[in-house]
C-alpha cells in the first residue's frame, strides 16, 4: 500500500512540474525517479531512463543571463611576459551529453542547478544559491567534463583557469595574473574552474617562492569569499592532502569524485563502444571485473584502442579482449587472479588451459572453483530424475 501511495505522490509531483512548464525540473525529478525505482520496479525505471536519454536537455534559466556583446567580443586577459591566455573558454551546447557520474554526484549537482534555476526564491527568503565547490577525485574521473557539462546546463561559458599562465617568473606578477583572471570572469555569469589548485600549495614547500605563493593563496581566499552568486567558481583537485586548510573552509560544497562503481563502468563501456557494442556485449562481464579500479579516462582509452584494431583488421575482438586480460591479470593479487580465471571459465568458451595462460592460474586451481559448483548442479538433476 505504501508504494502504490509513493508512487501516486511521485505522479502528481511530476504533473505539477509539467503543468508549470518547468521542463528542467521535470528532468531533474524524472532522474531522481530511475534512481528510486530502479530497485523495486526496474522496467519503469528503464523506460523512464530511455525518454531521459532520447530527449535533449534545454538551457537552464539560472545564470542565463544575455552576455553583453561587448563582453562575447572581449578579448581573454593574457600574461604581458609570455603573452600566453591566462583562460581557456568553453561554449558547449546546453544538449551536450551528461558525464557518466554515480546516484550521490547526480544528486549533488541537481541540487545545485535547481538552487540556480531558483535562485529568485531563495533570495526572497535571503540566501543564496551555493557560490562555489571543489571537486575533489584522481585524474581521469570527470572532474573538468562535469565542469563542462554544469556550464552548459546552466547556459553560460566555462572559463578554466590556466595556473602554468598565472605562475610568472616575474616577482610580484603571478598575484597580478591571477586577478586579472579572476575579475574578467566577474564581469558576467559564468562558471570559472581553478583547475589543479593544488599546483600553488604543492610549491608551498619551496623557500625560494614561499612569499609569492602565500600571496596567491591570500588571493584565493578572499575571492572565494567574495564570488558573486550571479557566477559559480569550482576549484579541482587531485591532491586534497595539499590544499591549504583555511581554504577548505571557503568552499560552500566539496564534492568527492570516487572511481567508478561495477554500474558505472558498464554504462561506461557502452557509451564508448558505440555501434562496436554488438560485437563485444559477450565479453561485458569480463570488461567490468577487468575496469574495476580504473578511472572513466582510462576505460575510454582501452576502448578506443580496441575499435581502432577492429577498424583496421589487426586484431579480432577475442585476441583484443584475451591480450587485455593478460595484463590486467599482472596487477592482481592471487585472489583477483583466481576470480578472474573463474569468470572466464564461466562466460566463455576458453579452455582450462587457455585460461591458465592467460591469468596464470593454474588449471588445478580453475578446475577447483568451477567443478563445485557444476556438480552442484549434476546432483541436484540426478535428484530431479
Amino acid at each position: 500500500m505504501g508504494e502504490i501511495t509513493g508512487l501516486k505522490a511521485d505522479l502528481v509531483q511530476i504533473v505539477r512540474l509539467a503543468l508549470a512548464e518547468q521542463t528542467e525540473d521535470v528532468r531533474l525529478f524524472a532522474a531522481r525517479l530511475v534512481r528510486k525505482y530502479r530497485g523495486t520496479e526496474p522496467e519503469l525505471a528503464e523506460q523512464v531512463d530511455l525518454y531521459l536519454r532520447s530527449k535533449p536537455q534545454r538551457a537552464g534559466a539560472p545564470l542565463r543571463k544575455a552576455i553583453a556583446p561587448s563582453q562575447q567580443n572581449e578579448v581573454l586577459p593574457v600574461d604581458d611576459e609570455s603573452r600566453l591566455s591566462l583562460l581557456k573558454v568553453f561554449k558547449d551546447p546546453s544538449d551536450r551529453e551528461a558525464p557518466l557520474l554515480s546516484a550521490d554526484l547526480e544528486e549533488s549537482l541537481g541540487q545545485l542547478i535547481l538552487e540556480r534555476k531558483q535562485a529568485s526564491r531563495l533570495a526572497s527568503l535571503g540566501l543564496t544559491p551555493t557560490r562555489s565547490a571543489i571537486f575533489v577525485g584522481q585524474p581521469g574521473v570527470g572532474k573538468t567534463l562535469t565542469a563542462r557539462w554544469l556550464a552548459a546546463q546552466l547556459g553560460v561559458p566555462l572559463y578554466v583557469l590556466d595556473l602554468t599562465a598565472v605562475m610568472s617568473s616575474l616577482l610580484g606578477r603571478s598575484g597580478s595574473n591571477l586577478r586579472t583572471a579572476l575579475d574578467f570572469a566577474k564581469r558576467s555569469p559564468c562558471v570559472l574552474l581553478l583547475d589543479e589548485i593544488d599546483a600553488i600549495a604543492k610549491r608551498r614547500s619551496d623557500d625560494a617562492d614561499v612569499g609569492e605563493l602565500k600571496r596567491l593563496v591570500t588571493v584565493i581566499l578572499q575571492e572565494v569569499d567574495e564570488w558573486p552568486a550571479t557566477g559559480l567558481l569550482l576549484a579541482a583537485t587531485n591532491h586534497p592532502e595539499l590544499i591549504d586548510p583555511a581554504l577548505w573552509r571557503r568552499f560552500d560544497l566539496v564534492v568527492d569524485f570516487k572511481l567508478p562503481e561495477p554500474t558505472s563502468i558498464k554504462e561506461a563501456i557502452k557509451r564508448f563502444l558505440g555501434p562496436d557494442f554488438a560485437l563485444f556485449g559477450r565479453w561485458m562481464e569480463i570488461l567490468v571485473f577487468a575496469f574495476q579500479g580504473h578511472s572513466f579516462s582510462d576505460i575510454e582509452r582501452e576502448i578506443q584502442r580496441f575499435r581502432r584494431a577492429l577498424a583496421l583488421g589487426t586484431a579480432s575482438d577475442e585476441n583484443l579482449i584475451e591480450e587485455f586480460i593478460k595484463a590486467r591479470a599482472l596487477s592482481l593479487e592471487r585472489q583477483g587472479r583466481i576470480d578472474m580465471a573463474v569468470l572466464l571459465a564461466k562466460q566463455t568458451r576458453l579452455s582450462q588451459h587457455s585460461i591458465s595462460e592467460i591469468t596464470g592460474v593454474s588449471r588445478d586451481t580453475i578446475r577447483k572453483y568451477t567443478t563445485d559448483g557444476k556438480s552442484a548442479v549434476s546432483q541436484k538433476r540426478r535428484r530431479e530424475a
